[in-house]
């Protein structure tokens, strides 16, 4: 490919934007934060205008430091958090702020949804939780009648940023998959799961392959960025989905971690693996005929972020102090469980905890035990994966977590496994956009763009440490206490 390609990640707390050139080289990348509003604990939005402003400033910039590689741009491929409820009305205006995936209102609502359609589970894979999207749709219908009645399209966030940008309502099926819609085993929308929520297909954007074509850029739009011609724009994948894209990870046998916003530890697989019980999700890939199950949490770098705003100092002044890996498990323990918890609790009111203070607990302390309580809650990931007969036996880090090697010495340690770092890590899901955008237009084979990545890093497990995190964990999970 001669041209250029861009990847869009649109996350929770910022957009970012890589160009990428035909040697798949990032040429440059630019980023720009996003702002979550919480009317209530448990409440999360975002106005979807803030998507677009900040996508656009992405590109204005590139246009200004990059701007004959952007000209040069022939793929889009777009990333996105999964999940959101963006409704639409009839001019395609939102009609309030989408409710996020993090959002834990809809509890009661995945009662009735279940009830309503017994074959939920064996159809989606997945069990009803708050933060799908189609319980999210029952609450509007419940709570504000005048918006559900007025609702004509429901589009996850980077669909929505497809529609402003190409003017087509398309997504594609890896991130349809966490909307509750979607029968994943034919990837094509349930007719009886939108029914169940008083939708119908009229409702829903069409559905393509991560790797396919969706839709073009319209011309002012190319105009404004300078581009040659309107470049392509891909189906893209959900953020995690396009996070494997980024590192390779299309084949059986793989496994990641995402340490972003939320965390996950994911496996792709040639077949279904669902363990819905357990809250294990199982999404479509972005790959054709691939799925990938998955252990998800709601807080993994929001954790240390939010420590961060406790302490009053940046991230990485928390974490210096830590040094390169833990000498001994610390002797608080926490509970990662700030906006509640999908696998394995499904608990969307639980909330987080420090345990075992002392007048001798100091900041470096706390902190240790932040990471280490995102890493058991990745434990109790890796083990509702194991009831579905998946074993891990290593795994690649992704997301802005990755980049801390003493978090990464934890992971390896309570996981018992060797991790995996790579340069650009962090940027894995804008990477991986990228390429499923220069796939759209070349139709290359796909195992020859989605190569692996050179891993610059391997952190392995140390037995004295691993046996002493063995020992903490079951006493971490007495922790978790229901509060309903």
């Amino acid at each position: 490919m001669s041209g250029s390609s861009l990847g869009i990640d649109l996350g929770t707390s910022a957009v970012k934007t890589v160009l990428v050139d035909g040697a798949q080289r990032v040429i440059a990348s630019e980023s720009r934060p996003l702002m979550i509003t919480s009317t209530q604990s448990g409440y999360y939005e975002q106005d979807p205008a803030q998507w677009i402003e900040a996508t656009f400033a992405t590109l204005d910039a590139l246009k200004t430091s990059h701007g004959k590689e952007l000209a040069a741009v022939e793929g889009i491929g777009l990333s996105g958090q999964m999940h959101g409820a963006t409704l639409l009305d009839a001019s395609s205006r939102p009609l309030r702020p989408c409710i996020l995936w993090n959002d834990g209102r809809a509890a009661a609502e995945c009662r009735v949804l279940e009830q309503r359609w017994p074959a939920l589970r064996a159809v989606t894979g997945n069990k009803a939780m708050p933060g799908f999207t189609a319980p999210k749709l029952l609450w509007v219908a419940t709570h504000e009648p005048e918006v559900f009645a007025a609702t004509k399209l429901v589009l996850l966030p980077k669909a929505n940023l497809r529609l402003v940008m190409s003017g087509e309502a398309v997504e594609d099926v890896s991130d349809a998959s966490g909307s509750l819609w979607l029968d994943v085993a034919r990837r094509d929308w349930s007719d009886e799961a939108l029914a169940a929520t008083g939708l119908s297909r009229d409702h829903m954007p069409r559905l393509v392959e991560g790797c396919a074509a969706a839709a073009t850029l319209r011309s002012d739009l190319a105009q404004r960025w300078g581009m040659v011609r309107q470049p392509v724009i891909a189906g893209g994948a959900g953020d995690n989905p396009a996070g494997a894209v980024g590192i390779g990870a299309i084949q059986p046998g793989t496994a990641f971690v995402s340490l972003g916003t939320s965390g996950a530890l994911l496996a792709p697989t040639s077949t279904i693996a669902a363990n819905p019980d357990c809250a294990v999700h199982t999404f479509c890939h972005a790959i054709p005929g691939m799925w990938i199950q998955a252990g998800a949490m709601l807080s993994a770098a929001s954790c240390l972020a939010w420590a961060a705003r406790l302490f009053g100092v940046s991230e990485a002044e928390l974490l210096a102090p830590l040094g390169s890996h833990p000498q001994a498990p610390s002797p608080v323990s926490f509970l990662p469980y700030l906006a509640g918890e999908r696998t394995p609790h499904d608990d969307p009111v639980v909330r987080g905890m420090l345990d075992g203070l002392s007048h001798g607990t100091d900041r470096a302390a706390i902190v240790q035990a932040v990471l280490e309580g995102v890493a058991f809650a990745l434990a109790d990931c890796r083990d509702a994966l194991a009831d579905a007969g998946i074993v891990i036996t290593e795994a690649d880090a992704i997301g802005g977590g990755s980049r801390s090697g003493f978090w990464l010495s934890v992971l390896a340690n309570v996981l018992n496994i060797p991790i995996h770092r790579f340069a650009g890590g962090e940027t894995g899901a804008a990477f991986g956009a990228a390429r499923l955008g220069r796939l759209a237009v070349t139709g290359e084979a796909i195992a020859t763009v989605c190569t692996r990545p050179q891993r610059i890093e391997t952190y392995k497990p140390d037995t004295g440490l691993t046996d002493a995190y063995a020992e903490r964990l079951p006493a971490w999970r007495e922790l978790y206490r229901p509060r309903h």
